[in-house]
């Protein structure tokens, strides 16, 4: 219970740390983006997923609900001022490690990581689309000193041997977790997402797809091999394309014509996010038009918007 507490207080500590939003950006994201900074400094053997999951709670927050996702054999961590090993008293290491990372005001020393720190490539794709926003970093606010250990032969990052759980999306029928892990030399420079303004004309649309479960940047649409896609799951690695249509109103006969109508877009824009590594995901507002799609290709994914 008294571990608990101290994260709670935690909690009201980093909130009243946390600096004045800037005007050229969304306030929610200045917080996002300075936790996804400090996470970069750590090492994922989920390449950063849980962190960008997380990332626009506060930073203990983020800490508790990730742990599990760190490279516990690299990392050391340690308390000068003992506070934790009071926090923790009768609980398990991790209670103890979760404090130190946690904690504001535990910095010189607190935290050390063996080797080098490759960042986790989907907090990196997350970092490297807020600076195409044209973004100015800002201070990420007080975190714990990572010590790297120099090594004689510095290593990639590689998955702990012992298997942790991943993270899993939580909600309705979301598609998995990341199809492809493909490094960023690897990938085209067409298929980093650039966020960019919505097309505009549909309020209904827009609002949909910017409430798209762990969107990662509402607000806008995302560029990704030459198409607008309406939202991108980083943390899912999964583009999406929302579709609001009134489908229950028509006929059954024209309900199966207005699908064939709009399905090779649709597969074309699956084509196009599954050539650059990423899931695809249709958005609809009703089960009939689910069913539709389903009918004309059983493989898409194709999810009904209970938010929208």
């Amino acid at each position: 219970m008294r571990f608990r507490a101290s994260i709670a207080l935690l909690l009201f500590v980093s909130a009243c740390a946390t600096s004045a939003p800037s005007p050229r950006e969304p306030a929610a994201w200045e917080p996002r983006r300075a936790n996804l900074q400090r996470a970069a400094t750590l090492p994922w053997t989920d390449g950063g997923r849980c962190a960008v999951q997380e990332a626009s709670e506060p930073w203990p927050v983020l800490v508790e609900r990730c742990f599990h996702a760190l490279d516990h054999d690299r990392l050391e961590f340690h308390d000068p001022t003992g506070r934790c090993a009071v926090a923790s008293a009768g609980a398990a290491a991790v209670g103890l490690g979760v404090c130190v990372l946690a904690a504001p005001e535990l910095v010189v020393g607190a935290v050390i990581v063996t080797g080098v720190v490759v960042v986790g490539f989907v907090i990196k794709e997350a970092l490297d689309a807020y600076e195409l926003l044209g973004a100015e970093p800002e201070d990420a606010g007080p975190v714990p000193e990572v010590k790297p250990v120099p090594e004689t032969k510095p290593a990639p990052q590689e998955p702990s041997p012992k298997q942790r759980p991943k993270p899993k999306p939580e909600g309705l029928d979301f598609p998995p977790l990341g199809p492809i892990e493909t490094s960023e030399r690897e990938r085209r420079p067409e298929c980093k997402p650039v966020p960019v303004p919505h097309l505009g004309g549909n309020d209904l649309h827009n609002e949909c797809a910017d409430k798209v479960p762990n969107n990662s940047f509402p607000g806008w649409d995302v560029l990704v091999n030459g198409k607008n896609f309406d939202a991108l799951q980083l943390v899912m690695r999964t583009l999406w394309d929302v579709k609001t249509d009134d489908f229950d109103k028509h006929s059954p006969r024209s309900r199966r014509f207005l699908a064939e109508v709009k399905y090779p877009e649709i597969r074309r824009e699956k084509m196009l996010a599954e050539e650059c590594g990423y899931g695809f995901a249709v958005g609809v507002r009703s089960q009939a038009h689910k069913d539709a799609l389903l009918e004309l290709d059983p493989e898409l994914t194709v999810v009904v918007m209970d938010w929208c």
